[in-house]
C-alpha cells in the first residue's frame, strides 16, 4: 500500500501585505527624517531580510546604499542553535557611515548582539536597527531596535522573506504555520 504524502500545513495570515506596505512607508519617512540628508548604509541580513530591505530602501527618500551579510544561528529548525556564524561578509567599508542593520525578525537577540559588535569594530558613525518584526517575549540578549514594523506574539512566522526550512519566503503576507 502506498503512503499518502503529508497534508500541507495550514497557514494563517498574521500581517497582511497591505499592512506591511503601509508600515514600511511610514518607517521610510521616519528614517529619512531622523538622518536628514546624510547617506544611509542599509545592511541586510540574508536571506530573510532581503524582501524587507528591497521595500524599505525604496521607501526612504534620498541617498541610500546597501549591502548584505549572511549570519546564521538557526540551521534548518524552528529554534536558534545559539551558535552564530558569518556566512557572507560585506563588500563595502563602514568607516564614518550611518549604518542601519535591516532584519526580518528580532527574536532572541543573540544574532544581532553578535552582529552589532562585529560592525562596531569597523568604526561607523552610528549603528541602528530596523526590523520588520519584533518578538520581545523571546529575548535572551538586550537589543535596542530603533525602527520596528510590528511587534508580534511568540508564534513561528513565515512569509515576506521569513522561512521554514527554506520554504514560504515568497508569501506576500506574514503568516503563522498552524500545527
Amino acid at each position: 500500500m502506498e503512503e499518502k504524502p503529508a497534508a500541507p500545513p495550514r497557514i494563517r495570515v498574521l500581517i497582511s501585505e497591505d499592512q506591511i506596505r503601509e508600515r514600511v512607508g511610514e518607517l521610510g519617512r521616519q528614517i529619512r527624517a531622523d538622518y536628514g540628508d546624510r547617506p544611509i548604509y542599509l545592511i541586510a541580513i540574508l536571506k530573510g531580510a532581503c524582501i524587507f530591505l528591497s521595500d524599505l530602501a525604496r521607501a526612504i527618500p534620498g541617498p541610500v546604499r546597501f549591502d548584505f551579510m549572511g549570519i546564521s544561528s538557526y540551521g534548518r529548525g524552528k529554534t536558534s542553535s545559539g551558535e552564530v556564524k558569518v556566512t557572507k561578509d560585506l563588500d563595502l567599508s563602514l568607516e564614518g557611515a550611518d549604518v542601519l542593520i535591516v532584519e526580518d525578525i528580532v527574536d532572541t537577540g543573540v544574532t544581532l548582539t553578535y552582529l552589532a559588535h562585529v560592525l562596531q569594530q569597523r568604526r561607523p558613525r552610528s549603528i541602528q536597527i530596523a526590523a520588520l518584526l519584533d518578538k520581545p517575549s523571546r529575548r535572551l540578549r538586550p537589543v535596542q531596535v530603533r525602527y520596528v514594523g510590528f511587534t508580534i506574539p511568540d508564534e513561528f512566522v513565515v512569509g515576506f522573506g521569513l522561512d521554514f526550512a527554506d520554504d514560504y519566503r515568497n508569501l506576500r503576507d506574514v503568516c503563522v504555520i498552524e500545527e
